[in-house]
């Protein structure tokens, strides 16, 4: 059986009621570089050229991210590996994106794969 090649952590996001509070956290704490904001959505640019974003219980399109922070596992071939999961059994949510999948984990938490 071939396995999926993860090569490290290719992003995060959390959806939360604080989404300021934590964007605010990330920009003036952490020092992360602000990349792009909109209504309740932040994205900052780790040192490495990945992403951290926060989006707020308001932002469209993530309402499944509802277990905590969500992380993204990068690999190598995103389709592959996407299918690898769903021949293992495991769930995979909504349709894929251009760049990731996310699918729910043996604990009921969201995660995702993201290309690399």
């Amino acid at each position: 059986m071939r396995r999926m090649n993860i090569t490290g952590l290719g992003w995060s996001g959390s959806r939360t009621s604080a989404a300021p509070e934590l964007a605010h956290f990330y920009a003036n704490v952490l020092g992360l570089p602000l990349a792009h904001h909109e209504a309740d959505f932040w994205v900052f640019t780790l040192p490495d050229g990945r992403n951290v974003e926060v989006f707020g219980e308001g932002y469209a399109g993530k309402q499944h991210m509802v277990t905590g922070p969500v992380v993204g596992f990068a690999v190598e071939d995103l389709p592959s590996a996407a299918e690898e999961l769903r021949a293992a059994g495991v769930e995979l949510l909504g349709e894929p994106g251009p760049t990731w999948q996310h699918f729910r984990g043996p604990d009921g938490n969201v995660y995702e794969l993201v290309a690399d």
